[in-house]
């Protein structure tokens, strides 16, 4: 039996018709099967490779945690460099309130964790999220999602949570006095790309202040510079109280987080002790390979150069079958009529050498979300070959 077969027959699967490409190796921005095919990545792990595949600084600082140490403890017990060093770094750019780090072992548990330690801190129980929204899999996360299609099966979730329309103010006054956290999207991924309405966000926020309600902002797809900025919440002058980071905060490495203001955080350490605890959370190699890829886009200035690739990716996605081109930063949704089509060049551009996707709440639509290291002629090749296969 081949790999295929094996992958096919011992791998727990997800759909029922997986990709199954069988990927020996991913440099930059560019994959290569085992046939010796070479794929343009469109994805980038789905905004996880921000800093390409394999950035010799990344393998590098891999390479130097190995020879110190792996796993030696359960997260928060013991002083470990790579979390120490990883966390003060991403504090010193935040704003001064979200100043205590989470580490998890994926945006899901960041996203559990911030749940919990909402609930803790306010004594409350009620739990707002928004329709269209992604938060992760597991039973916490999958209590908000906002999607019932996705959430049936897997009934009885979390009591007490509710759902409203993203970028409406008038669903606003649906949080009160007895609301734990608001749970948002900075740019609603999973929907398409949404970005929010300036004006409703900063109602958000104050309606939150107003009752002391935790305002929680997810960026676990669209952090990092993803949206052109280093945290998407920046373009919209407002701070949230929590944070979610996740996929490309280990630079290629499972890591996760929740950031929130220390007085916050340590409601966590008593009543009970251990209120949140976490076994590979903050791993420190992963953490390692972290800090790594964080300097590097940070060095390199891979956000400065964000806006501009957006908009060559616009500029060059014209075709009468593309219904509209949503984009924030690197983050784009090509929309179609239906799944159909959408999955029907997905297909095609697989056989043509570029790897791409779709989204969950909305199948019509193409993901473009490459790492940002993505340079002007693999954009265009990329382009090229979609509005071929388009007009064939």
């Amino acid at each position: 039996m081949n790999n295929r077969s094996l992958f096919l027959q011992h791998v727990g699967q997800t759909s029922e018709a997986p990709l199954a490409l069988e990927i020996v190796k991913a440099e930059g921005c560019k994959l290569y099967d085992v046939d010796g095919k070479e794929y343009i990545d469109l994805i980038g792990g789905i905004s996880v490779c921000n800093v390409g595949h394999r950035h010799p600084k990344v393998i590098e600082a891999i390479k130097r945690q190995l020879d110190d140490y792996m796993h030696i403890m359960v997260y928060g017990e013991l002083v470990q460099s790579p979390q120490v060093a990883y966390a003060t770094k991403l504090t010193q750019y935040l704003p001064s309130s979200l100043n205590a780090v989470f580490f998890t072992a994926s945006g899901s548990e960041a996203t559990e964790g911030a749940m919990k330690l909402a609930k803790r801190f306010t004594g409350r129980t009620e739990i707002i999220s928004f329709k269209n929204s992604y938060h992760g899999s597991t039973q916490g996360a999958l209590s908000i999602m906002g999607d019932e299609y996705w959430r049936n099966a897997f009934r009885p979730l979390l009591p007490d949570t509710r759902q409203l329309n993203y970028n409406s103010l008038e669903d606003l006054e649906h949080i009160t006095d007895r609301t734990a956290c608001v749970i948002a999207e900075t740019v609603q991924a999973e929907a398409g790309v949404i970005t929010p309405e300036k004006e409703w966000l900063t109602a958000l926020r104050k309606r939150c202040t107003e009752t002391g309600t935790l305002f929680i902002l997810d960026e676990i797809q669209c952090g990092f510079g993803r949206n052109g900025s280093l945290w998407a919440f920046e373009q919209f002058n407002i701070v949230p109280d929590i944070l979610l980071l996740g996929k490309a905060l280990g630079g290629g490495m499972p890591l996760g987080a929740f950031v929130a203001d220390k007085k916050i955080m340590d409601s966590l350490s008593h009543n009970p002790v251990l209120g949140h605890i976490n076994t590979f959370g903050g791993h420190p190699v992963c953490c390692a390979a972290g800090l790594a890829a964080f300097n590097i886009l940070l060095e390199e200035k891979l956000v400065d150069a964000v806006k501009e690739r957006e908009q060559l990716f616009v500029s060059l996605l014209k075709h009468p079958a593309i219904l509209s081109v949503n984009s924030c930063g690197l983050m784009i949704a090509v929309a179609f009529k239906d799944f159909d089509t959408n999955k029907k060049l997905i297909d095609a551009l697989i056989l043509e050498g570029v790897f791409t996707d779709w989204f969950l709440f909305a199948s019509n639509c193409l993901r473009i979300a490459p790492p940002l290291t993505i340079s002007e002629e693999e954009i265009k090749i990329a382009c090229v070959k979609i509005i071929q296969l388009l007009t064939a």
